[in-house]
């Protein structure tokens, strides 16, 4: 089985780039994309309200048919938006070089149509916020933490704007997670070739050393060469704090694991990086 890059978009602004990202992976993988549009219940439900009120029992019967009516106009005009959205959505990937485009409209939970779409998907690129997020209150997507959650398949979460990625930062703890997340970066062709730096944040003791020099080594398996660093303080200001000074185009870490990274997305690091960090975060369960 061929596996593709499943990329779902909707009508924000993170759109294009999740479709550009999904490109550029897909064209280092050698594989094909497909964009998934899902339909909310909200999006083809009509408002749960009565506004027939006591009335006659003839006139209340001719409002329901009309608002029945309205529900399946907009039950239409849905169906219409979301095919233009993954049109669009096509145009962008074809114009990155990738000809082998599909895509698809579901209605129901992005989650249930996720858990359809991975088995034949290498992995998930989703946009960090979805059309009703807070950009002013640096509001993520309401369904990105249940996204990552349920995967279980690398999830891609792109940034606002597309750049093409050189450097890569991977924070390592040690953890279950980001030890899986390195040995899937030795397999991947999509890191060949880039420039990696694996990140511990706290002390530097022999033990963090270690650690750090058996994660390189596994990449260095895998045929990729990585700079190991120790820096001190909190993950949450560390990570950022790197990510912007030394201007990285990729995080990548791992998400929920044991004790300390369990809090990843509800409680702390990756919740923080994701909402601070500029550049697309790349989370490996």
């Amino acid at each position: 089985m061929i596996m593709t890059i499943a990329a779902f978009i909707d009508g924000s602004v993170y759109a294009q780039s999740v479709c550009e990202h999904a490109a550029w992976i897909a064209g280092r993988l050698n594989t094909g994309v497909e964009l998934v549009h899902v339909l909310g219940r909200r999006e083809t439900a009509s408002a749960p309200s009565d506004l027939s009120g006591n009335i006659a029992l003839g006139a209340r019967s001719a409002l329901l048919k009309e608002l029945s009516e309205l529900d399946e106009q907009r039950a239409r005009l849905a169906q219409k938006r979301g095919r233009a959205i993954l049109e669009d959505g096509e145009a962008v990937v074809r114009a990155a070089g990738i000809d082998a485009v599909a895509s698809r409209l579901r209605n129901g939970d992005l989650v249930e149509t996720m858990a359809e779409v991975e088995a034949e998907a290498e992995l998930i690129v989703i946009g960090k916020r979805g059309e009703a997020a807070d950009f002013a209150r640096l509001h993520l997507g309401s369904n990105l933490e249940r996204a990552v959650r349920s995967s279980n398949k690398p999830v891609f979460v792109a940034s606002r704007a597309f750049l093409p990625v050189e450097r890569v930062l991977v924070a390592y703890d040690g953890g279950h997670s980001s030890m899986k997340a390195v040995d899937a970066m030795a397999r991947s062709p999509l890191f060949a070739g880039l420039e990696v730096t694996l990140l511990t944040v706290g002390a530097k003791t022999d033990e963090a050393v270690r650690r750090l020099d058996d994660a390189r080594a596994v990449l260095a398996a895998g045929g990729i060469e990585a700079e190991t660093k120790v820096v001190p303080g909190q993950a949450e200001t560390a990570i950022a704090d790197r990510v912007e000074t030394e201007r990285y185009e990729l995080l990548v870490m791992g998400a929920y694991g044991h004790s300390r990274i369990r809090s990843l997305i509800i409680g702390s690091t990756t919740t923080e990086m994701l909402r601070s960090c500029k550049i697309p975060v790349m989370l490996f369960r």
